[in-house]
């Protein structure tokens, strides 16, 4: 017995390592068929990979916060519709590349939805990244003196979704739009991006203001196709 688990653990099967001791200690190994003791210790190893999988890609999201669906308090009157954010759950609007905006007063709850969302996603097997507006911007202004630029914009772009948190609470000076502009661009319709802000949607072209042209072409990309949650009420951290 002690063989076959030291097999296990050399192969790396940490799943099936120990389904194999549960089956040992609760005396079902014996008197279990091949096949059916087989197919539980493939199962287990399946859902162990699995759960290092999400811990991973939770690990790799870098939330500020810690929130999921579960422990979410739906209220359609706050503009939490219990219907609807389920539905998001399902994740399709990653697989479309629809965008999401989360609007609201502060203390909401709109980066707890948003970190919800993102942590759903991972769990589903998507890779996700959320960001801080100001953070995003520094870390694009290093890569840029570091010469790393494009490797960065490409990682962007390869992350099924990218939660902007904080957007619009300073305007966005022109380079800034522009490195959001190709941001945005390249993942318009091909991957999602969730951003939250405190502004109203129509307050955002005042904020961008300082390239009219490039606010025109960032807003044509999110705004128009873009699921909307814009969450009201009094403050949640009050409680």
């Amino acid at each position: 017995m002690d063989e076959i688990s030291s097999i296990f653990k050399q192969l790396r099967l940490p799943g099936m390592d120990q389904c194999w001791q549960s089956l040992i200690e609760t005396r079902r190994a014996d008197g279990m068929a091949l096949r059916d003791g087989l197919l539980l210790m493939l199962q287990a190893e399946s859902e162990q990979r699995k759960e290092n999988r999400n811990a991973r890609l939770v690990k790799q999201a870098r939330f500020r916060y810690q929130a999921t669906l579960a422990e979410t308090l739906f209220d359609s009157s706050r503009g939490l519709d219990k219907n609807r954010i389920m539905e998001m759950a399902t994740c399709g609007y990653i697989k479309r590349g629809i965008p999401v905006l989360v609007t609201g007063a502060a203390g909401t709850g709109k980066s707890w939805l948003a970190t919800a969302l993102g942590h759903q996603a991972c769990m589903l097997g998507y890779k996700v990244r959320y960001f801080n507006v100001f953070k995003l911007f520094e870390q694009i202004t290093d890569a840029r003196m570091e010469g790393t630029l494009t490797k960065l914009f490409a990682r962007l772009a390869d992350t099924d979704l990218i939660i902007i948190d904080d957007f619009g609470v300073r305007s966005l000076d022109k380079q800034q739009m522009l490195d959001f502009l190709e941001l945005m661009e390249d993942r318009h319709a091909r991957k999602s991006t969730i951003i939250v802000s405190q502004l109203p949607v129509a307050n955002w072209y005042d904020m961008m203001k300082s390239n009219s042209t490039a606010a025109d072409a960032i807003l044509d990309r999110i705004v128009h196709t873009a699921a909307r949650f814009e969450l009201s009420g009094s403050s949640l951290r009050k409680k």
